[in-house]
């Protein structure tokens, strides 16, 4: 019996998630790392403005329903939450399961891993400008959430991965690596607005895109990149090139997805195919 209600619980959770993805919001999957779709109120009440650690949210309408989704930071302490108004006060209480991720070990270049002084404060510019783009939560909001993968390949390096470079504990992996050969096609993955382009000391050449409603992707170690800063994407355009510029062993591209502020699973987002 508890082996068949175990299966009876991943077919709901499946049935829920591909449900989810038909309606164009991407999996709930209420992890560190994760994304929590969270049912808040009638459609026909006024649209709830809540925050989440102090974040805003994104809140869309779904099926005559006000629904949350909330972006979950890898650093957060399993255990229950909250959403709350604007005030501070509690609307919706919700739990986080926990979640084990591996750990990787890599080999890079040392200057990669102890940075020199002459580079430190490019390092401290280049980290300030990514947080004030991931910090933007602008208008229209997307009408779909569910993604094409940017690159075509294997995924050769998942996120959330406890990373180690040359013995020293760095970050979590932040992002979703696709092993793509070099100078194939990156291209958008949902329509959005090009915020940052650059080279970047850790993450080589590399584009921000802000698709609305705190939802950011982010294209690292590009060998050429196609677009510029203000330029509007529409789905599918050419961004740029897998390359192998950064902190890199190898040509791929490193995928980020940021959703109010917090690094979440890229592949939550992807277009599920039938059968899989």
């Amino acid at each position: 019996m508890k082996n068949a209600a175990k299966t009876f619980a991943a077919v709901c959770v499946l049935l829920i998630g591909t449900c989810l993805q038909a309606s164009g919001l991407p999996q709930d999957s209420r992890v560190p790392g994760g994304v929590a779709v969270l049912d808040i109120a009638p459609a026909s009440q006024h649209k709830p403005d809540l925050r989440f650690q102090q974040q805003p949210v994104l809140i869309l309408s779904h099926q005559q329903r006000w629904l949350a989704v909330v972006g979950l930071p890898l650093s957060l302490t399993p255990g229950n939450h909250a959403l709350t108004d604007k005030d501070g006060a509690s609307v919706l209480q919700f739990s986080v399961a926990d979640k084990a991720y591996p750990t990787q070990t890599l080999k890079v270049e040392p200057k990669y891993v102890e940075p020199p002084l002459e580079v430190q404060q490019r390092i401290a510019r280049e980290s300030a400008l990514m947080r004030t783009a991931f910090a933007r939560f602008s208008e229209p909001l997307p009408s779909s959430l569910v993604m094409r993968k940017p690159a075509e390949g294997p995924e050769t390096s998942a996120f959330g991965l406890r990373r180690v470079f040359n013995g020293q504990s760095r970050n979590p992996h932040s992002g979703l690596d696709i092993g793509a050969p070099l100078n194939a096609e990156v291209v958008a993955p949902l329509a959005g607005k090009v915020v940052v382009t650059g080279d970047f000391y850790f993450n080589g050449n590399t584009v921000i895109v802000d698709h609305g409603g705190g939802l950011l992707s982010l294209f690292c170690h590009l060998n050429v990149i196609n677009v510029r800063e203000g330029q509007q994407l529409e789905t599918g355009e050419l961004i740029g090139r897998v390359g192998a510029t950064g902190r890199v062993t190898g040509p791929h591209l490193h995928f980020s997805v940021n959703l109010t502020g917090a690094r979440v699973e890229p592949s939550l987002f992807f277009l599920k195919e039938t059968g899989k």
